[in-house]
């Protein structure tokens, strides 16, 4: 389902001068059903009291499934958005890494929908996204 042209270093290049580079988001792998990152825990993606933030757990979900979606997809024909995400938030880090993995639950002709599972270091959970994305004709 995902196309098995794409690598990692492919995915990488697309973050130079993004969100994902400031965060210091890295694709590390791609399979037939699924993408992973790592994305450091530092002060760039802490709230006030030195955990964290929510919104760093959903940027990477959000890239994780925006890029599987587009890579599952013929991208000279098509395109996709995203049209809805949200997140569980189970447990706080303070440092170190964070990994990701998206997995499809959906893969439609006019959506899909990902699951986004990110872990800490010691592989527990620190958050359980899922991404609906629209699939669209290019004009």
């Amino acid at each position: 389902m995902i196309n098995p042209n794409v690598t990692v270093e492919q995915l990488n290049a697309m973050n130079r001068n993004t969100m994902m580079e400031h965060l210091g988001i890295e694709f590390t792998g791609i399979g037939e059903d699924f993408i992973s990152a790592k994305m450091p825990v530092d002060q760039r993606h802490h709230q006030p009291y030195g955990l964290l933030h929510g919104g760093a757990s959903v940027s990477l979900a959000e890239t994780l499934g925006s890029v599987a979606a587009h890579c599952s997809v013929d991208s000279d024909s098509k395109y996709t958005v995203g049209l809805e995400i949200n997140a569980n938030h189970i447990r706080a880090v303070r440092e170190g890494y964070v990994y990701g993995t998206a997995q499809p639950l959906h893969v439609g002709k006019s959506t899909h929908v990902w699951e986004i599972r990110i872990t800490d270091e010691q592989e527990r959970m620190v958050c359980v996204s899922r991404i609906t994305m629209a699939v669209i004709d290019r004009k």
